[in-house]
């Protein structure tokens, strides 16, 4: 069965940069969006061109610095705002204008003060206008989560009829479980005419911590676009993980789907952005998190070091982290210690290693954790060159850094 390749929209720049306290400035904005073009990234959604000039003129720079990826400018269905996307986009090789509109009961009674019908008709005259400007219209039905499914593939089917080329259908709140998600996808494909037209793009928010599986749940069920940013970063609790989806996809050949991002560059993007944003990653976040290649549990500790596999899913070099740690606790065993001691040049057996353990043991106790420095001191106080206990204990020195330790 042929591979389905799943489209990688990345909105770090725009809903990304949502998140209180975090703002880029234009300079950091192209840096970030270049990466983004090397990453392998389809569609970058470079701001929001109407809520500052600072954002249009962001915008139009990307546009200049990017030559192949999609760049996309966001638009509420108001006309002055998608002339605005339309002009920021000018320079762009691949524009493509994201417009939409709320959808659901709540949005359409209290956001709006409005009917369905009206709702539609604005859908319908934000894409048409949209059209004026760029071939390549994305049209969004904001809060699709929690809209009813049979009024959702109305809006669907009209906006298609009048020149939509993606439709997104964002989890705006993070409401919805993943069977939930996954079966209002599959309803779209079942019953909208000419959805097979157009791409259908999945936008999942994280506030229940379930924006990654609904977006794969979304893309089983048929959505062929994930809208997504670097980090998790976003509006409140944040949006689907870009590193998270992309490496799901990688990992389970048996989905039967791909992607064109070159994961080996994801560790040094979530760098640039974490060291751009200001917002730090979190130590347990999966793929880029400190610890997510780290081990201190003695158990896993000596399944890493026997083979790799044993404790990790994922290579860490697949993602441009060049090793697994193995940080040194109270909880590790003699076989991480005797793994940490041979990095650093040090070759011991078992009753020099016995000796050492006893006393890093201690050590260990004290402290979170044991330093490359501290394990140095630790073998000075074992006193493993000084005739101990009837027991003569002596180094072979073949140079500097490479120490064996014997027990004679």
């Amino acid at each position: 069965m042929e591979k389905r390749r799943i489209q990688i929209f990345d909105t770090t720049l725009r809903d990304g940069e949502q998140v209180p306290g975090c703002k880029l400035n234009t300079k950091e904005k192209v840096i970030i969006a270049k990466k983004l073009e090397l990453l392998g990234v389809d569609v970058i959604e470079a701001g929001f061109p109407t809520s500052s000039p600072g954002d249009f003129q962001s915008v139009q720079e990307i546009c200049k610095s990017v030559s192949n990826t999609i760049i996309c400018a966001l638009s509420r269905a108001v006309d002055k705002d998608i002339e605005t996307a339309g002009l920021s986009l000018q320079s762009a090789k691949r524009p493509r204008i994201h417009t939409g509109i709320g959808t659901s009961n709540c949005h359409i009674r209290y956001k709006f003060n409005s009917t369905p019908e009206k709702i539609i008709e604005r859908a319908i005259h934000a894409v048409k206008y949209a059209k004026k400007f760029v071939e390549d219209v994305e049209f969004y039905a904001e809060d699709a989560g929690r809209t009813e499914n049979i009024f959702l593939a109305k809006v669907c089917e009209n906006v298609i009829k009048y020149g939509a080329t993606v439709i997104n259908i964002p989890d705006t709140t993070g409401y919805c479980l993943p069977e939930e998600y996954g079966n209002k996808i599959r309803f779209l494909k079942e019953n909208v005419k000419g959805i097979h037209k157009i791409i259908l793009s999945t936008h999942c928010h994280n506030d229940l911590g379930l924006a990654t599986a609904n977006s794969l749940t979304g893309i089983m069920y048929g959505a062929n676009q994930v809208e997504c940013t670097i980090n998790g970063i976003g509006e409140r609790a944040g949006n689907t993980s870009l590193e998270e989806i992309v490496m799901i996809i990688k990992q389970n050949s048996h989905l039967n789907l791909f992607t064109n991002i070159n994961t080996k560059l994801i560790a040094s993007i979530s760098n640039l952005v974490s060291e751009c944003t200001g917002m730090k990653v979190q130590a347990n976040k999966a793929i880029v998190g400190i610890n997510a290649f780290s081990h201190s549990s003695g158990i896993h500790q000596d399944g890493i070091i026997k083979k790799r596999e044993t404790y990790e899913s994922i290579n860490p070099k697949d993602v441009g982290i060049d090793k697994s740690s193995i940080i040194l606790t109270a909880r590790s065993g003699r076989s991480a210690l005797a793994y940490r001691y041979k990095k650093l040049g040090y070759f011991l057996n078992q009753n020099a290693l016995d000796l050492v353990y006893s006393i890093f043991l201690k050590y260990a106790d004290k402290k979170k954790e044991i330093t490359d420095m501290e394990l140095k001191t630790i073998l000075k106080k074992a006193n493993l060159n000084k005739e101990k206990n009837n027991q003569v204990l002596h180094t072979n020195n073949t140079n500097s850094n490479n120490i064996r330790i014997n027990v004679v």
